[in-house]
């Protein structure tokens, strides 16, 4: 696993030496657009409308469009000065409950890992954070952005996952068909929470699988070898329109498949 950035962590007056890695890679499948005719891989140019001719890198610029077709050019050192003099340090500002935070905040995890002298520190607050039941809320700057971040305990180490600022996240005010308020009949309640109750197991990621992934290399490998690829029919979902009736259905199926998995256990253990 490669380091993808270096720098430190700070914690008050401590400064301890960091790396970051990735903590999640993307298993999508990637396609290429082919010419059809001779399955030719298209290629994408940036192409100038006003000189018609192919731009090279080094005649690249970035520009804001702060009008329609108005722009203004900054320079790579001017959004490099952007992110002030803290480009290479993780400033924890806050500590908060990680129960404080609604998920709908969290970007992408990363892993920080103790850099040279920086392992006693590290497990220094690693120890202290864990004890206080306690997460960080700190600023880092990941390639000239500045952005919010939350520092955790994930195991035996610390972990980042960068947040979306307050402003980045779209008001529910803008929603429309929002739910109206209704009354809510005791008994459809009642169902409801059974359900969940029936519904409700330790979280172990392991049981699930991007089965969409898996099906679309089975069907790529099945054209690889030369073998005809049929698709399975979209199973109907049972039509249930009363609410009542359809909690009630899904306790009972939630039941029963509970009882069968008690069953199974106690054959297991006989």
């Amino acid at each position: 696993m490669r380091a993808m950035w270096k720098g430190s962590l700070g914690f008050g007056l401590v400064n301890i030496p960091v790396r970051l890695f990735a903590a999640t890679e993307k298993k999508d499948i990637n396609f290429r657009y082919l010419h059809a005719p001779c399955h030719t891989p298209l290629k994408y140019e940036k192409i100038c409308t006003t000189c018609q001719k192919q731009v090279p890198w080094e005649e690249i610029v970035r520009g804001y469009e702060y009008e329609r077709e108005h722009f203004v050019v900054l320079e790579e050192e001017e959004i490099k000065a952007a992110a002030g003099k803290n480009d290479r340090l993780i400033e924890i500002t806050d500590f908060a409950k990680i129960a404080e935070i609604d998920p709908i905040y969290f970007q992408k995890g990363y892993y920080l890992a103790p850099d040279g002298t920086g392992g006693r520190p590290y497990m220094l607050l690693h120890r202290a954070m864990r004890e206080a039941g306690k997460i960080a809320v700190a600023m880092i700057t990941l390639r000239t952005k500045e952005s919010m971040a939350v520092v955790r305990c994930y195991g035996e180490i610390l972990s980042l996952s960068t947040m979306y600022y307050p402003d980045e996240v779209r008001s529910t005010e803008a929603l429309p068909d929002r739910p109206q308020v209704s009354e809510i009949q005791e008994k459809e309640l009642k169902m409801a929470l059974e359900l969940i109750a029936n519904l409700t197991a330790p979280f172990n990621p392991e049981k699930y699988r991007d089965s969409y992934r898996e099906k679309l290399l089975e069907a790529i490998q099945a054209k690889v070898e030369g073998k005809k690829v049929v698709t399975a029919p979209l199973p109907e979902r049972e039509k249930v329109v009363d609410l009542l009736e359809a909690l009630q259905a899904s306790v009972e199926r939630t039941q029963a498949k509970n009882a069968k998995k008690k069953s199974a256990g106690k054959v297991k253990k006989g």
